[in-house]
This record gives C-alpha cells, structure tokens and sequence, in this order.
C-alpha cells in the first residue's frame, strides 16, 4: 500500500504545531458520532490514528472506524476496543503495479461504503489518505449530514513521484485529480505538519482557517528507555539502529550502502547493525546487504513486539534516518525520528527540511543524499559519546514539550468544533439507507 509517513507516516514552519488555531472542546454537544475511515493501516496498529479515536472519545464522541483487517494482529471483522468501535474488513495488498492498485483500492471503496451503512449516520466523517479516493463514500455521508473532515496523511501526487519514478504521466495527472477532489469536498482539513498545511492552501484552495495542524507524535508510555544490554551489539562496541517501514522510497538502500563506506572508506568495523521493520522493499535491502558483504555487521529483524523495540532502541548508540530527498520526503516528518527522540538516541539524517522542523539538534545533518557524508556522521558520533548524550536529552525535551500529543489534541478537537459548528447532532434512529449507491 501507498505511504507510511505520520504514521507514514509531517511537520513545519513553526516547530511547535502551535499555529492556526485554539483549542476547542469538539464535544460540546451530547450524542456526536464519529466515523473515521481508514484504508491503508489496522487500527489500532495505526497509532496516529489510534491517538485521534481516543482523544475524541474522552472528548464525549462516539467513534467509529472502518479500516482493513492486519495480518498478524487487528484480525477481528468487529471489535471494541477502549470504547472506541471498529469495523474491520479483508483486504489483499497491492501487488504487480498499478492494476493491483486498482484491484486494491476499488475492493477497499466497496467494504468501505457497506460497513458505512450499517454504522448509520454520524456527525463526521473523517477521511485518512492515502488513497485520495475515500471521498466518494464521505460525499455519500455529506449527503446524509455529516461533515467532512480529510485527514492528509501523505501528499500522494508527491508520493507517486518519489515511489515509482514515472514522472508526471497520467497517473500523475490523476492522482492530482483526486487530490483535487478531495480538498473540494472537504469541510476541514487536517495537515500533519506546516508544509502540508501550506499545500493544502497553496495547492488545495482551501481558507487557512479551515486547514489545521495535527501533527503525528509517539506515544511516551510505549516509548520509554530500559537499561541497554550490551549482548545486542553481537560482540562489538556501537549499535546503530533503524526503526520504521522498508519501502522504494525510505531509503534503506542508502543507509546501508553509508555503512558499506562506513566500514571500508573509513575502516569502521566497530559497530553491528539492526534494522527493525518491514515492507515491500525489506527482502531486496536483506539481498543488498549480502551483495554489500555486510551480512555479518548487519541484521534484519523484521517487525518485533514493542518490548524487544524498546530494549534495542534502549542499547542503540546511534540511529540512522536515511530517508533521501524527494518530492515526498522533504516535507514528510517521520515518524522514526520522532521515536528515536522519545527514546533520547542521537539522529544521523540527510539533510531535509520537516527533518530540521522536527528534530533540530537533536539530529546531525548529511547533504542530501550523500552517503559518504552520511558514514562520516556515524564515525563521528561514534567518537562522541558527550555529544550524543547531549543530543539524546534535547530531544527528549522537544516530545515532552513542544511536539507532544496534548497541542494536537487541542487542534483535533478545535477542528471538529469548527466541522460541527451551529450544526445540531445527527440522529442515530438507525441504520442509513441502502436504495442508493455511493456517489462515484
């Protein structure tokens, strides 16, 4: 599936997120309902939204969402989990290029507008991209009452740039298109950093007042370090460290080509690696690391339970965030980073502006996209545990301050009253009816 950044999963301008609007309640009036529709992640697996469903609740909404069903986990068709209510439905992975996007996207839309009928009407409808295709079945919704709230993930026109390197061909042309769509049909938008914020204004034609900053942030309970245990490094002094998901676009392949000149430009051998994620690109990056000879300083993982996470980010002397400069990357905030600050690591990342926005110190920055820049970053925190220490509190301060999830929450509920405003609650007699199709 397309995109992962704020999870895939954004931030800047002002650092802080503090920018648009006040806080607002966003459940002033009893009896409001929520349907948050999801089509590239399970929930709660995605934790952006997770954090969005449980701020609303405690905030008197009744959520719901719709969403595909995980593989290993969020396997249940129904589940309440929390108070927060979620339907979940099959869905097959894309797989040979856009025909099974296509195949994807359009099984997708089909579950998405039937689970929607038997939720019944709602207040809201809150639309996570990617696709940009989940306003067809909120249009349908509008119809019946609710508002349309576009949560904007990921710029995806952006995203097919940086993904398949087709250039701006007719798919591009229609990705725009829907992009274009979407922001029409949009009552509120809510951008995960400044720079999606400007395009939604820019790009979008949507009013400032209506386009708020929601950003994505970690969450501290689940990112909290334990004392390191030195076995993780396999024998040798240093333990770098990549968290996140292993796709075209996340650029594993430049980090572990960084370490290949780490090792043989810089004679660095004192360092085992490990790579913690997965994604459509993760075999490839296991069969470049053996073409690299790197097989026994680095190791794959996979996706691991947050405990055995934490103990590695815990014992990681440095952690990398390769992500190159593209279209997409450069205004994306990882949500990596983000962790690796909540864990109080040191960054090496290139050199991009929402990367600067979220981390500032806390990171050191290589020219974009130059490995061997990159390698000599690592060496030289390596040679610097003083430094490292220093980077590794500072951003522990920027998550428990000014990039924590309590701004956002005050954004999240400010938009929602803004969706809502002088408009009295739907009623929730009953299941909407079915004697029409979704508008196509």
């Amino acid at each position: 599936m397309l995109g992962d950044r704020s999870f895939s999963d954004t931030a800047g301008g002002d650092p802080s997120g503090d920018t648009g609007h006040p806080g607002g309640t966003g459940g002033d009036r009893p009896g409001r309902r929520a349907l948050i529709l999801v089509e590239n992640l399970s929930v709660p697996f995605d934790r952006r939204v997770w954090q969005e469903c449980t701020t609303l609740r405690d905030a008197g909404w009744e959520v719901h969402v719709i969403c595909p069903r995980g593989t290993k986990r969020d396997t249940e068709p129904e589940a309440e989990i929390d108070g927060v209510r979620i339907h979940r439905y099959p869905l097959r992975a894309a797989t040979g290029g856009p025909a099974g996007y296509l195949r994807e996207y359009g099984s997708a839309l089909w579950h998405t507008a039937r689970l929607a009928r038997r939720v019944g009407p709602v207040d809201v409808v809150h639309a996570c991209n990617p696709p940009d295709l989940l306003f067809l079945p909120a249009l349908w919704l509008k119809r019946r009452g609710a508002r349309f709230v576009f949560d904007q993930h990921d710029l995806v026109p952006e995203l097919y740039l940086s993904r398949f390197d087709r250039g701006e061909d007719l798919l591009y042309r229609a990705v725009c298109a829907l992009e274009r769509r979407t922001y029409r049909a949009a009552d509120v938008v809510l951008a995960t950093n400044e720079s999606y914020r400007d395009v939604a204004v820019r790009r979008g034609g949507r009013r400032p007042e209506d386009v708020f900053v929601v950003r994505s942030a970690p969450q501290t309970d689940r990112f909290r370090p334990v004392p390191p245990e030195p076995e993780l490094k396999r024998g040798k002094p240093h333990l770098l460290c990549y968290l996140g998901v292993m796709g075209p676009q996340d650029g594993v392949d430049y980090a572990l080509r960084a370490l290949a000149k780490l090792r043989d430009e810089l004679g660095r051998t004192d360092w085992h690696a490990v790579f913690v994620g997965s994604g459509d690109a993760h075999d490839a990056m296991v069969e470049l690391s053996r073409e690299l000879g790197l097989c026994d300083q680095v190791q794959f993982t996979g996706r691991i339970p947050d405990a055995d996470l934490v103990r590695h980010l815990s014992t990681a002397d440095v952690c990398l965030s390769p992500d190159p400069r593209n279209p997409l990357n450069d205004v994306s905030t990882m949500n990596k980073v983000l962790e690796y600050m909540a864990m109080g690591r040191p960054i090496v990342s290139f050199d991009l502006r929402e990367a600067r926005v979220s981390a500032g110190d806390a990171a050191v920055y290589a020219a974009a996209n130059d490995e061997s820049a990159f390698a000599k970053l690592i060496a030289v925190l390596l040679d610097d545990p003083r430094k490292r220490a220093e980077m590794g509190r500072i951003g522990q301060e920027r998550i428990s301050g000014r990039l924590s999830w309590r701004h956002s929450q005050a954004h999240l509920l400010a938009a929602y009253a803004a969706a809502c405003r002088d408009r009295p609650p739907v009623s929730t007699a009953g299941p909407l009816r079915t004697g029409k199709r979704p508008h196509r």
